[in-house]
Protein backbone atom coordinates (compact mmCIF):
# COMPACT_ATOMS: atom_id res chain seq x y z
CA UNK A 1 0.00 0.00 0.00
CA UNK A 2 3.19 2.49 0.62
CA UNK A 3 4.17 1.91 -2.98
CA UNK A 4 0.69 3.01 -4.21
CA UNK A 5 0.71 5.90 -2.06
CA UNK A 6 4.07 6.97 -3.30
CA UNK A 7 2.86 6.41 -7.03
CA UNK A 8 -0.07 9.11 -6.34
CA UNK A 9 2.24 11.29 -4.75
CA UNK A 10 4.34 11.49 -8.14
CA UNK A 11 1.68 11.44 -10.09
CA UNK A 12 0.23 14.55 -7.91
CA UNK A 13 3.72 15.86 -8.82
CA UNK A 14 3.51 15.43 -12.97
CA UNK A 15 0.34 17.30 -11.89
CA UNK A 16 1.42 20.49 -10.25
CA UNK A 17 4.53 20.39 -13.03
CA UNK A 18 1.97 20.59 -15.61
CA UNK A 19 -0.09 23.07 -13.66
CA UNK A 20 2.99 25.40 -13.54
CA UNK A 21 2.57 25.88 -17.36
CA UNK A 22 -1.04 26.94 -17.02
CA UNK A 23 -0.93 29.35 -14.55
CA UNK A 24 1.41 31.74 -16.62
CA UNK A 25 3.63 32.40 -13.61
CA UNK A 26 0.20 32.09 -10.95
CA UNK A 27 -1.75 35.07 -12.63
CA UNK A 28 -4.37 32.40 -13.86
CA UNK A 29 -6.66 31.66 -10.42
CA UNK A 30 -7.96 28.59 -11.53
CA UNK A 31 -4.91 26.77 -13.06
CA UNK A 32 -2.59 28.09 -9.73
CA UNK A 33 -5.40 26.94 -7.50
CA UNK A 34 -5.16 23.17 -9.02
CA UNK A 35 -1.61 23.60 -9.16
CA UNK A 36 -1.24 24.49 -5.19
CA UNK A 37 -3.43 21.72 -4.65
CA UNK A 38 -1.47 19.48 -6.09
CA UNK A 39 1.65 20.47 -4.83
CA UNK A 40 0.19 19.96 -1.37
CA UNK A 41 -1.43 16.32 -2.06
CA UNK A 42 1.47 15.52 -3.14
CA UNK A 43 3.53 16.57 0.04
CA UNK A 44 1.21 15.09 2.12
CA UNK A 45 1.07 11.79 0.61
CA UNK A 46 5.14 11.81 0.73
CA UNK A 47 5.09 12.28 4.33
CA UNK A 48 2.85 9.35 4.71
CA UNK A 49 5.36 6.90 2.72
CA UNK A 50 7.95 8.55 4.94
CA UNK A 51 6.97 6.39 8.15
CA UNK A 52 7.80 3.18 6.33
CA UNK A 53 10.19 3.82 3.66
CA UNK A 54 14.20 5.40 3.65
CA UNK A 55 14.05 9.22 3.03
CA UNK A 56 16.21 8.56 -0.07
CA UNK A 57 14.00 5.64 -0.84
CA UNK A 58 11.08 7.72 -1.22
CA UNK A 59 12.74 11.52 -2.31
CA UNK A 60 14.63 9.33 -5.44
CA UNK A 61 10.93 7.47 -6.43
CA UNK A 62 9.10 10.35 -6.24
CA UNK A 63 11.17 12.75 -8.20
CA UNK A 64 11.83 9.47 -10.60
CA UNK A 65 8.18 9.19 -11.34
CA UNK A 66 7.53 13.22 -11.48
CA UNK A 67 10.54 13.48 -14.17
CA UNK A 68 9.43 10.78 -16.38
CA UNK A 69 5.77 11.55 -16.02
CA UNK A 70 6.48 15.53 -17.33
CA UNK A 71 8.33 14.25 -19.81
CA UNK A 72 5.78 11.71 -21.34
CA UNK A 73 3.08 14.46 -20.90
CA UNK A 74 5.02 16.97 -22.71
CA UNK A 75 5.64 14.89 -25.14
CA UNK A 76 1.99 13.78 -25.90
CA UNK A 77 0.64 17.44 -25.17
CA UNK A 78 3.13 19.65 -26.18
CA UNK A 79 4.70 18.07 -29.03
CA UNK A 80 8.26 18.06 -27.09
CA UNK A 81 10.59 15.85 -29.10
CA UNK A 82 10.82 11.67 -28.44
CA UNK A 83 14.02 11.27 -29.78
CA UNK A 84 16.04 8.07 -28.89
CA UNK A 85 18.38 9.87 -26.20
CA UNK A 86 15.15 11.25 -24.17
CA UNK A 87 13.69 7.87 -24.49
CA UNK A 88 16.84 6.07 -23.65
CA UNK A 89 17.29 8.55 -20.70
CA UNK A 90 13.88 7.58 -19.32
CA UNK A 91 14.20 4.23 -19.79
CA UNK A 92 17.72 4.51 -17.11
CA UNK A 93 15.37 6.75 -14.82
CA UNK A 94 12.30 3.82 -14.73
CA UNK A 95 15.44 1.17 -14.26
CA UNK A 96 16.19 3.59 -11.50
CA UNK A 97 13.08 3.68 -9.59
CA UNK A 98 12.51 -0.44 -10.59
CA UNK A 99 16.05 -1.09 -8.83
CA UNK A 100 14.92 0.77 -5.67
CA UNK A 101 11.57 -1.24 -5.47
CA UNK A 102 13.49 -4.25 -5.83
CA UNK A 103 16.09 -3.62 -2.98
CA UNK A 104 13.89 -2.07 -1.00
CA UNK A 105 12.76 -4.43 2.53
CA UNK A 106 9.13 -3.13 2.35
Amino acid sequence: MVWFILLLAGLMEVGWAVGLKYTESFTRLIPSVLTLVAMAISLWLISITLKTLPMGTVYAVWTGIGAVGTVIVGIVLFNEPATLGRLICLGLIVAGIAGLKITSST
